[in-house]
């Protein structure tokens, strides 16, 4: 990373991703501008009092707002998205509009104002694949509207780079887990639904036969890795994982066996949609931006503790 400071806009900042890449941004002395709508991200996520924050409440439907939320941007770290498989399954149109058209506006306004672009793309273009674990040249075959969504954004990000010039990095996330991930959001992840259910004595309910296998990376390793693309010259795609594979069944007995051995499994039927098989190959990741740091069960005692949810440095 370089020394100096610099201003960087945080597209959907106030979500659970993007919160925790603000809070490390603010800690390593940038200014930061959050662009949110709020109707995913919360307001508590952001320190609203930081002397380096600028909050702007709106859609990115609003031209003018964007162009605005731009001015003097030196990078722009795109999050807001319908990040929900389920919902783009019942709704593709809105899901589309949100996903690909809302995209294009930002990449019209990073062309115009010449500002790199480092944008959530998601393991979900890969579909269900054959061979395990999957680099960046692995088949893209989504199975859901919302990884063709995001496959269609990394077409033009590659399109407004040949044609443009500009400076484009999509990131590829795996499971992202850690605080500030609402359980009881549709777009929740297992280990947040899992939680929520072993704090409230509820038994751990497993789609399908729980051997789907997931490749989790806590939130505090994807908001260093987001630090690093903003500042990297690397341009394409990257997967952002922890490497190694955990089925959700024993996903649940070691939130169990952290929990002092307290707790049940149910089965549930599974999701349409729902992928099989997940593992990353993170050889790009570790060579050009950073190496996982926080271990799956170090991640989940922290969050069975109430930890790392409120940290933050106000200097």
């Amino acid at each position: 990373m370089k020394d100096q400071h610099k201003s960087i806009l945080v597209i959907g900042g106030a979500g659970f991703i993007g919160s925790h890449t603000v809070d490390l941004l603010l800690q390593e002395g940038h200014r930061v501008r959050v662009l949110d709508n709020f109707s995913s991200g919360r307001k508590e996520n952001l320190p609203w009092e930081h002397p380096h924050l600028e909050i702007v409440s709106g859609d990115l439907e609003d031209g003018v707002l964007l162009e605005r939320a731009f001015d003097q941007a030196q990078a722009v770290l795109h999050l807001a998205a319908q990040v929900s498989v389920q919902r783009s399954l019942e709704d593709p149109l809105g899901s589309c509009r949100q996903n690909i058209l809302n995209f294009v506006r930002v990449l019209e306004q990073a062309r115009r104002h010449g500002t790199r672009v480092v944008y959530a793309s998601s393991a979900a273009v890969y579909g269900d694949p054959e061979v395990l674990p999957v680099d960046e040249q692995a088949p893209v075959r989504p199975v859901s509207p919302y990884g063709l969504e995001k496959y269609s954004n990394e077409l033009y990000a590659e399109l407004y780079g040949r044609i443009h010039g500009l400076s484009h990095l999509g990131l590829r996330y795996f499971n992202v887990y850690g605080p500030r991930q609402d359980p009881g959001s549709p777009y929740s992840g297992v280990i947040s639904r899992f939680v929520d259910q072993i704090r409230k004595g509820q038994a751990l309910t497993v789609r399908g036969d729980g051997l789907q296998g997931r490749d989790f990376i806590h939130v505090a390793d994807v908001a260093r890795a987001n630090l690093a693309a903003l500042f990297a010259s690397l341009c394409g795609v990257v997967n952002i994982a922890g490497g190694q594979v955990t089925t959700v069944r024993r996903l649940a007995e070691l939130i169990i066996e952290l929990h002092g051995g307290k707790g049940s499994i149910e089965g549930v039927p599974p999701l349409p949609g729902d992928i099989r098989h997940s593992r990353s190959d993170i050889g790009r990741m570790q060579q050009f931006l950073i190496a996982p740091g926080i271990p799956l069960d170090q991640g989940l005692q922290d969050l069975l503790d109430g930890g790392m949810s409120r940290a933050r440095s106000v200097g």
